[in-house]
């Protein structure tokens, strides 16, 4: 790699590393003790979170532990070897996973459906018994702002519901904490990392493959509208952390029909004004 090139690949590293720091700090993600169970998948966004949490726990002022872990999930020609030979390789603590959820998604899946729902609920499901058998604290996941951007048009236009990934979630029975300290990054910076990195990328053949993903036609909506008016996916995530329930139409958020006016203040200026109104015209008469 030339020098120039370099200098900018480290740049881009040090300021994605910053912006996994301050999302870690915001979102007080991990704590001291914490053993962090970091789901790698062997796609780009999970190998750079790992990436990130090791270093996280090499400039910490407080241990915590790492462990990454992979679902195999019995894919037809899934490389099995690819993940074991990186962690070993890097001497990363991992466990991989054996769970033949594929055979259960293209049994209950009908052909031409898409696959993507049923396979995250029994990915996460899996993810979620494993990190509790080996005293995981957290379960980190590797979705960048992209991703939770998408999911939220995914849900307004589809599901009618405002909601998208937060940054930190306590699982419904309360047994599990996802993390997803990559909620800062931008999936294209992420993109441009791993090819430097040349992270040996295992495509997805289940979900991957599919045609016309309602998240799909989300994201090139999303990457339109970009290219006509830069920084707005931005703008969309921080519109996220800045909501105002008074300006929308939740009921179980705001309590409409309490409305009340309230024009005391108003009838004491009143009042005030015409004392002073009535003793300018005193005073005025006065001198007549």
């Amino acid at each position: 790699m030339r020098e120039k090139e370099q200098h900018n690949a480290n740049k881009l590293l040090k300021r994605l590393r910053g912006n996994v720091g301050k999302a870690v700090a915001d979102f007080s993600m991990i704590e001291a003790g914490d053993k962090i169970l970091a789901a790698v998948s062997g796609g780009k966004d999970s190998y750079f979170m790992l990436d990130c949490l090791l270093h996280l726990k090499r400039v910490a002022p407080f241990n915590f532990d790492v462990v990454a872990v992979n679902l195999d999930q019995k894919q037809p020609g899934f490389p099995e070897r690819i993940l074991p030979e990186y962690f070993e390789n890097n001497g990363i603590d991992y466990f991989i996973i054996d769970k033949d959820t594929y055979s259960i998604v293209k049994e209950k899946v009908p052909e031409g459906k898409t696959t993507c729902a049923l396979c995250s609920r029994l990915r996460r499901g899996s993810l979620y018994g494993f990190a509790e058998e080996i005293g995981a604290t957290k379960l980190a996941l590797g979705h960048h702002m992209d991703d939770m951007v998408e999911t939220l048009f995914l849900n307004m236009l589809f599901n009618g519901k405002m909601k998208a990934m937060p940054p930190k979630l306590l699982s419904d029975d309360k047994r599990n904490i996802v993390i997803r300290p990559l909620a800062y990054c931008r999936e294209r910076d992420i993109a441009k990392l791993a090819e430097l990195n040349n992270y040996p990328i295992i495509p997805c053949n289940l979900c991957g493959s599919q045609e016309n993903l309602q998240r799909q036609n989300i994201k090139q909506m999303l990457l339109d509208w970009e290219k006509r008016q830069p920084g707005c996916i931005e703008s969309i995530f921080n519109s996220t952390q800045n909501i105002s329930p008074s300006q929308l139409a939740d009921r179980a958020l705001f309590d409409f029909h309490s409305l009340a006016l309230n024009r005391e203040d108003e009838v004491n200026r009143t009042q005030d004004m015409r004392v002073e109104i009535s003793s300018t015209s005193f005073i005025e008469a006065i001198n007549l």
